[in-house]
């Protein structure tokens, strides 16, 4: 499975990216956004892997690989998850894994590719995100993908800088 934009492509897991996975799951640098506290084993993520090929309804979540269209690299991960097919809706979360890649339209593309296929393909009638109040990136992205803020956790993420509250946004598609 192919979901192309103008700059990437969202692909499917391939076995060849359990190692791809293990380092960016493993990156403690990204753990803060992506709420995690403790390290996944290579074992964990071949399950992960294995997990995906069931059916989304059943697993309820799908990881794509973002992937240049120029040089074929992968360069981070895009997660639907908590799909709920009733009420047409899914989380989206998203990973441009290295700095240098940051800021050239990858994650961009790849919301505005997925927010297609979600629409056309999966039925979904909308795509919600939580952010950190203090990620201005991470708003600018979802703002320039047409995600707006409809609510506001406060103190809702600790940091060791302190607490921070968390915005929720949706775009309907």
């Amino acid at each position: 499975m192919h979901i192309e934009g103008e700059k990437v492509c969202l692909r499917a897991l391939e076995p060849e990216d359990v190692e791809r996975m293990y380092r960016w799951e493993n990156d403690a640098s990204v753990w803060a956004v992506s709420g995690t506290i403790a390290p996944f084993s290579r074992h964990q993520l071949q399950r992960f892997l294995d997990e995906q090929q069931f059916d989304l309804q059943q697993t309820r979540q799908q990881r794509l690989i973002i992937q240049t269209l120029r040089e074929g690299r992968a360069v981070g991960a895009l997660d639907l998850f908590e799909l709920d097919l009733l009420h047409r809706r899914a989380g989206i979360g998203i990973l441009i894994a290295e700095a240098e890649d940051r800021g050239r339209g990858y994650a961009t593309d790849a919301v505005l590719a997925v927010s297609r296929y979600a629409h056309e393909v999966l039925g979904l009638h909308q795509l919600w995100c939580h952010v950190g109040a203090e990620n201005e990136a991470s708003r600018a992205l979802f703002a320039a993908c047409g995600f707006k803020e409809c609510g506001l956790k406060r103190d809702w993420i600790w940091s060791p800088e302190g607490w921070q509250d968390e915005i929720m946004l949706q775009k309907m598609l």
